[in-house]
């Protein structure tokens, strides 16, 4: 018998809040957190609005200034996320045998506020002004590197790369590592900082950014028919994962238990994705499979949203056939909506508001959904969410190139 998952610890950084507590607070409000990027002039952009971190990062947490000179934006918000999840697991590193702890972190884009500074100072000072961090601090395993190596943390771990889904996918890895036996406990989530010149860049020219940057809290509109694709934003969610056995000998409290996960490819693109949702449908009958319930006994479904035309489709279609007459009546949601698309770190943070949405028995709501598309006709908690009991939720992720991650938490 496979080993039992479960979820102890909860750390979000978000557009919307940093901590669990004032995130849950304020994307529940019904309120958009997408702003115009203000870090730098970005009005030469096709899309020039993102969902932001306001706060001064550095105020919040007590990582050494040294430490936090040598790493970009996307391993701080991966570190102090970790620290968030590992106080509310209230987990004494110290009693842990750290060879059998891990860290699972994604990302899409890796750290490019860092890298462009110092290719900057390449191309304008030559090779000896380059800072000699540059080589760690950008690429994409750094944010895993950083958290295993500021806590100690010696056992089985993984970068994962998988587009928008990586955040997903990472707590899904690490809830087979646990299964298999590789670990006793794994922080596992994603991180993302893309909001640099280049970072953005990147993201304009993917095709499916929302251009509508009067007014930057409407834009961002999954499932609605004037949608134009998705608002960027930054962030990190990093959740605790344990061998039940060892989260009940500590007394620890558990949020939900992971009983279900699988990915499936569309592979049809290499960017796009299949328009009418059969591998995205495939993936979730085999999570719900794997949970060992019936399609029935999902009580909530935290949507991947990409306010993209196929995307949205594709989503409708997925849901509808696996659920099919009561595909109408279930309670979905994309709450990210309220804070951007987080890329690398948005199924993480998806999976982890969906938690907090069972914890308090109600379904945040899809912000901007003001005009339904009539192709995308399932109840998708319009601008205002509600209570609503969950035994069982099911949360979906989507990379570019119909990448498709799946996860079903029982609480």
């Amino acid at each position: 018998m496979k080993t039992r998952v479960v979820i102890t610890g909860i750390g979000i950084v978000s557009p919307a809040g940093i901590g669990k507590d004032e995130h849950w607070r304020n994307i529940s409000s019904g309120n958009s957190f997408v702003s115009e990027i203000t870090k730098f002039d970005a009005s030469k952009y096709l899309s020039r609005i993102a969902g932001q971190i306001n706060s001064d990062l550095e105020k919040l947490n007590t990582f050494p200034k040294r430490l936090l000179k040598k790493i970009d934006r996307f391993s701080h918000l991966a570190l102090l996320a970790s620290e968030f999840a590992i106080s509310d697991a209230k987990l004494n590193l110290d009693a842990e045998d750290k060879e059998r702890m891990g860290v699972f972190i994604g990302n899409a884009i890796g750290g490019w506020e860092f890298a462009e500074v110092e290719l900057r100072d390449l191309y304008a000072a030559g090779l000896k002004e380059v800072s000699p961090y540059q080589a760690t601090a950008w690429f994409p395993a750094a944010p895993q590197g950083q958290v295993s190596i500021y806590y100690g943390l010696l056992g089985y771990s993984q970068t994962i790369i998988a587009d928008s889904a990586s955040g997903l996918v990472s707590i899904g890895a690490a809830y087979r590592a646990i299964q298999e036996g590789e670990a006793d406990v794994i922080l596992a989530g994603g991180s993302e900082a893309p909001i640099s010149p280049y970072g953005l860049l990147c993201c304009n020219t993917s095709g499916v950014l929302t251009t509508r940057n009067d007014v930057p809290q409407k834009a961002y509109k999954p499932f609605d028919k004037d949608r134009d694709g998705f608002a960027i934003g930054e962030g990190a969610g990093i959740v605790i994962l344990e061998n039940m056995e060892h989260a009940k000998k500590r007394g620890a409290k558990i949020y939900a238990e992971i009983s279900g996960f699988s990915m499936t490819n569309d592979g049809i693109h290499p960017t796009k994705q299949d328009i009418e949702g059969r591998q995205l449908s495939r993936a979730i009958q085999m999570a719900i499979k794997e949970a060992g319930i019936a399609a029935d006994e999902i009580d909530y479904i935290c949507a991947n949203g990409s306010a993209t035309r196929d995307g949205d489709i594709a989503e409708t279609k997925a849901i509808k056939a696996v659920f099919g007459k009561k595909a109408s009546q279930l309670p979905i949601s994309a709450p990210k909506s309220a804070i951007g698309n987080l890329l690398g770190a948005a199924g993480a943070v998806d999976a982890a508001t969906t938690l907090l949405a069972m914890e308090n028995s109600f379904v945040p709501p899809t912000v901007n959904l003001e005009n339904k598309d009539e192709s995308c006709d399932l109840n998708y908690t319009p601008l205002k969410g509600r209570e609503h009991r969950m035994k069982a939720a099911l949360v979906n992720s989507i990379g570019r190139g119909g990448v498709n991650a799946v996860m079903v938490v029982r609480g």
